[in-house]
C-alpha cells in the first residue's frame, strides 16, 4: 500500500523537532545540572502557552508591577524579578500575536500618531543629550519599555472584559500601595521631613519621594471613584470602589503632596458635576472640601512650604527657581531640548540660584520643555489636547448607547477621562513628563475610541 508523502513529511519533522527539544534540553541540563531545573523545564511549556493565550493580562501585570513598583511596595518580591519575567513574557506574546499568528491586528489613530512624533523626538534627542550616558540609561532602563507598551496596551485592549480587569487591576494596585503607605506612616516608616509619608526609601524606590507616591495613587484614584459612581456595576465592584477610593484618600493627604491633593480633587470635581446637578450646590462642596481638605492634610504643618515659613514658602520659591532653570535650558537648546532625565543632572548650569544642591524640576510641563525643548513642549501639549477631545467624544457616543453598552465600558470612559483631568492639573506641580501615567493614558484613550468606532453604530460616529 503506498505511503501518504505528506504524512510522512509531517513525522519527519515530528522527529526532527522532538530531536532538537531533546538537544536544547540537554544542553540546559549541562550548563545548570540543579533538580529544580527539572522542575522548571517541565513547567516551561505549559507556562509558554499561558503566555500566548492571554497577552493582555500580561501586559496589564507588568504595567501594575512597574508603574505601582508592588515589588518595592512589598520587599519580599524584590528578588524574584517579576517585572522582568512578566515584560519578557508580554514582548514575547505581542510578537507572536502580530508577526505569527497574527490574531492581534494593530491599529492606528489620531493619538498614537502624535505620540509617536513625540517618541521619535525624545530618542533623537537622546543622541543629542547635554549629558548622554545618563539619557541613554534612563531610555534603556524605562523609556523604550513605556513607548513598546502604550502600543501594547493599545493594541490588546479590545474588548470589554479587557477594560473590566485594566480598571481593577488599577484599583487594586492602588489600594494595596495605599495600605502600605498609610501602614508606614501609622509606624513612622520612613517618613520625609518628620510628616510626609514614603514608600521604599531603602530600597532607593521612586515611592521613596511623597510627591511621586501621590503621583501613583492618584491615577487609580480615578478608576475606583468610576467603580463607584458608575450605575450597573456589581455590588463587589461598588465596594472595591469605595474602599479604594476612601484608602487611596486618605494615603494621599499622608503624603502631604499639594500636586496630589490637587489632582484628587480635580478628578472628584469630574464625577461631581456630572452626577450633582446643582452647580451652586456643587461649588460650595469643592469650596468647603479644600479648605477642610488643607487642614486635614496638615500641610501647614510641613517642614518645607508650611505656615511657619513667612511669605512665599521655601516649597514654592524652590519649584519657581526650577522652572526658571527649566525655560533656560529650553533657552539654550529650544529644538531638541537637554535630553531624556537630563534637567537634574544639568541644573547647576542653568540655575541663578545655586544652593549647593541639584533639584528636580516638580512639573510636567517644564519638565518636558526643558528635556524636549519648545517643540517637545508643543508636541507634548497638543497630545494632550487631543486626548481630551478624543476621550469626550467617546464619552459622549457610550452615553447615548447606555442601554446597550456594556457597564465596564461606560465606567472606564469615565475613569480615563477623569484620570486625564487629575493628571493634566496635578502635572503641573508633579514630574510626570516621561512616566507611566500620561502615556497608559494615551493608550487607553486610543483603545476606547477604536471601540466605539467598532462598537457602536455607524449613525452615532457620524
Amino acid at each position: 500500500m503506498p505511503s501518504n508523502p505528506h504524512l510522512t513529511n509531517s513525522k519527519r519533522w515530528q522527529v526532527t523537532l522532538a530531536c532538537l527539544c531533546c538537544a536544547v534540553l540537554a544542553m540546559i541540563w549541562w550548563f545548570a545540572p540543579h533538580p529544580l531545573m527539572a522542575v522548571a523545564l517541565a513547567i516551561a511549556p505549559l507556562a509558554a502557552l499561558f503566555v500566548l493565550n492571554v497577552p493582555f493580562f500580561m501586559v496589564v501585570l507588568f504595567v501594575a508591577f512597574s508603574f505601582f513598583r508592588l515589588h518595592e511596595v512589598f520587599p519580599a518580591l524584590y528578588n524574584l524579578k517579576i517585572p522582568l519575567m512578566l515584560s519578557l513574557g508580554a514582548i514575547a506574546a505581542l510578537a507572536w500575536h502580530l508577526l505569527v499568528s497574527q490574531q492581534i491586528r494593530p491599529f492606528w489613530t489620531k493619538e498614537l500618531s502624535v505620540i509617536s512624533v513625540f517618541f521619535v523626538l525624545v530618542m533623537i534627542g537622546v543622541v543629542f543629550a547635554g549629558n548622554r550616558p545618563v539619557a541613554i540609561a534612563y531610555f534603556n532602563n524605562i523609556y523604550w519599555k513605556i513607548a513598546l507598551m502604550t502600543f501594547a496596551i493599545a493594541w490588546l485592549t479590545r474588548e470589554a472584559k479587557h477594560f473590566s480587569f485594566a480598571c481593577h487591576v488599577n484599583v487594586i494596585s492602588g489600594l494595596l500601595v495605599a495600605i502600605v503607605a498609610l501602614n508606614n506612616k501609622a509606624n513612622g516608616i520612613g517618613l520625609v521631613e518628620e510628616t510626609r509619608v514614603t514608600i521604599g526609601r531603602e530600597l532607593g524606590s521612586v515611592l521613596g519621594d511623597p510627591n511621586d507616591l501621590a503621583l501613583v495613587m492618584m491615577f487609580p484614584a480615578a478608576f475606583a471613584t468610576s467603580l463607584f459612581v458608575s450605575p450597573n456595576m456589581s455590588k463587589t465592584s461598588k465596594l472595591l470602589g469605595l474602599i479604594a477610593l476612601i484608602t487611596i484618600f486618605c494615603a494621599v493627604i499622608a503624603t502631604q503632596s499639594r500636586g496630589g491633593l490637587l489632582g484628587i480633587v480635580a478628578v472628584l470635581a469630574v464625577f461631581g458635576y456630572r452626577y450633582i446637578k446643582s452647580k451652586a450646590l456643587l461649588g460650595a462642596i469643592g469650596a468647603i472640601g479644600l479648605l477642610l481638605l488643607y487642614v486635614v492634610a496638615g500641610i501647614s504643618d510641613r517642614a518645607s512650604g508650611g505656615a511657619a515659613e513667612s511669605g512665599v514658602d521655601e516649597s514654592a520659591m524652590g519649584r519657581l527657581y526650577a522652572w526658571e532653570a527649566a525655560f533656560n535650558m529650553a533657552l539654550d537648546h529650544p529644538i531638541l531640548g537637554m535630553g531624556l532625565d537630563n534637567f537634574y543632572y544639568n541644573y547647576y548650569y542653568y540655575s541663578p540660584h545655586w544652593d549647593g544642591l541639584n533639584h528636580a524640576v516638580h512639573s510636567t510641563w517644564f519638565g518636558v520643555l526643558a528635556e524636549t525643548g519648545f517643540v517637545g513642549l508643543g508636541v507634548f501639549v497638543y497630545m494632550i489636547v487631543v486626548m481630551i477631545r478624543s476621550s469626550l467624544h467617546s464619552l459622549a457616543l457610550i452615553q447615548q448607547q447606555l442601554d446597550t453598552v456594556p457597564p465596564a465600558i461606560f465606567a472606564s470612559a469615565q475613569a480615563i477621562f477623569a484620570g486625564l483631568l487629575g493628571t493634566v492639573v496635578s502635572g503641573t506641580f508633579l514630574t510626570q513628563g516621561f512616566t507611566w501615567p500620561i502615556y497608559i493614558l494615551v493608550a487607553l484613550v486610543a483603545a476606547m475610541s477604536q471601540w466605539c468606532r467598532c462598537h457602536l453604530p455607524q449613525e452615532a460616529n457620524q
